[in-house]
């Protein structure tokens, strides 16, 4: 990773430390289901997020599904997956997989199937709340989801309909927190009934946010999430 590389393991976590930054998620591991060069190349980083993941006490790793949504063999990603998670546990970390409604898991409902299939208390869900918008899932779904399975939450909003494609929708088009239409005050009490309690992460993927300083930025990010907590 380019940043231990620079900084060392003591030094990057000093800066994390500098910055009150208790909670660290690292991203992003794909391809971990395939083989071959593709494989080969989905190895290196999967070692690097885990070495980095060790030192640096990292909460957990982020893991994609696959977005060409090819057709895909359940049971292969099901033993993937719990192979992923047995590792994540001898770094001391867990793996969270994040569904996409354009991938080959795109609702809370696919994420949870394999999941549970696999079985291994490392691995669960990150519950971005713009995925779950996107997918029509209803705030009532996301309180069956058992706590176990829950490795993250993401806090953001957006327009009531996607602009382009919904890859484009996310990364360019995202919305601070009570700034769009998303039921975020029915997302947040049902996360919070799966016994759910933090820590709530932000992600504001947006062109007109990332124009901004980045103190703003921050501090506009914070603020609109935590009115929305608070209410």
């Amino acid at each position: 990773m380019p940043a231990l590389d620079e900084y060392g393991v003591r030094g990057l976590r000093a800066l994390l430390d500098d910055h009150a930054i208790v909670d660290l998620e690292l991203e992003l591991i794909t391809g971990w289901w395939t083989t071959g060069p593709a494989r080969t190349k989905s190895d290196r980083v999967r070692h690097d997020l885990l070495t980095a993941a060790a030192a640096l006490g990292a909460r957990h790793i982020k893991v994609a599904p696959d977005v060409t949504d090819s057709p895909w063999d359940r049971d292969r990603w099901v033993t993937e997956f719990a192979a992923l998670a047995t590792e994540a546990t001898d770094a001391g970390t867990r793996i969270g997989l994040e569904f996409l409604p354009w991938s080959n898991i795109k609702t809370v409902h696919d994420g949870l199937d394999l999941v549970q299939a696999a079985d291994h208390p490392a691995g669960g869900l990150i519950i971005d709340v713009w995925h779950t918008e996107r997918a029509h899932t209803p705030p009532a779904d996301l309180a069956q989801v058992p706590l176990r399975y829950i490795v993250g939450v993401e806090l953001n909003d957006a327009d009531g309909e996607p602009v382009g494609t919904l890859f484009v929708d996310t990364v360019h088009r995202r919305r601070l927190c009570g700034e769009g239409t998303f039921d975020l005050p029915g997302i947040i009490t049902a996360l919070r009934t799966t016994g759910w309690h933090g820590p709530w992460g932000v992600e504001i993927l947006s062109d007109e946010h990332r124009r901004k300083p980045i103190q703003q930025a921050v501090t506009d990010a914070f603020r609109t999430a935590r009115t929305q907590l608070d209410r």
